[in-house]
């Protein structure tokens, strides 16, 4: 039997596609389906509880958003992370991060009060070890961020793009958990930066941060 992902269960008013498709997502990227398992639709079905019709719909949606490969009557190939796809999620981040920034700093008092708290849910994962929860509370401190600059597009863009930077953050920071410690302190000196007055200061740190993360996850795939 499948191993079950951390978090919330699932609401019984969702229906069983997404069900199925919150539970096979979410393992993936917490890596408890590392790159290279082959999920099969009667297995999964019965972790879940449903049939295997909404599983096939299920992956199929996951098929698209290029997580598994789909090979008829043997199952899903969970892809693994490669190189490139690293460089490329990167290179998006920072063009994505990199404009949001901008456009977020005259909404930045507002902003500050939004990340205060994760930043302390992200000191709180790394008190408990907890990697997934620390990478969720990261992911929400960088979406407010793009949120704030006011673009649905972008906005919902960014959230694909941390989709996949998830489960190969959270191999990186299993491997290397000291990293959690350099995240708090590049995501503390940000929220700084946003309390003073320089936008170049804080698009700077945007920009580095980001950049450390690629190197990190490089490693991570070494």
């Amino acid at each position: 039997m499948y191993p079950s992902a951390t978090g919330p269960a699932p609401s019984s008013g969702l229906s069983a596609t997404t069900r199925a498709y919150q539970h096979v997502k979410r393992a993936i990227l917490e890596q408890l389906y590392p790159g290279g398992t082959l999920l099969t639709e009667a297995e999964i079905a019965d972790a879940v509880g449903v049939s295997r019709t909404p599983v096939r719909e299920a992956l199929l949606r996951l098929e698209g958003e290029g997580l598994v490969a789909l090979y008829p009557k043997r199952g899903a190939l969970v892809l693994p992370v490669s190189a490139r796809e690293v460089d490329e999620v990167i290179e998006a981040r920072l063009l994505v991060e990199g404009h949001a920034a901008t456009r977020a700093w005259a909404r930045r008092s507002e902003l500050v009060a939004t990340l205060e708290p994760l930043l302390r849910a992200m000191r709180d994962a790394r008190t408990a070890g907890d990697v997934p929860a620390f990478m969720e509370a990261d992911r929400a401190f960088h979406a407010a961020v793009v949120e704030a600059a006011g673009n649905r597009i972008l906005a919902d863009l960014y959230h694909r793009l941390r989709d996949r930077q998830m489960r190969m953050g959270v191999a990186s920071m299993r491997l290397s958990p000291d990293r959690m410690d350099r995240a708090l302190a590049d995501h503390g000196a940000m929220l700084t930066a946003l309390r003073g007055d320089s936008l170049d200061h804080f698009t700077h740190l945007v920009h580095e941060h980001v950049a450390t993360t690629a190197g990190n996850l490089h490693g991570a795939q070494a």
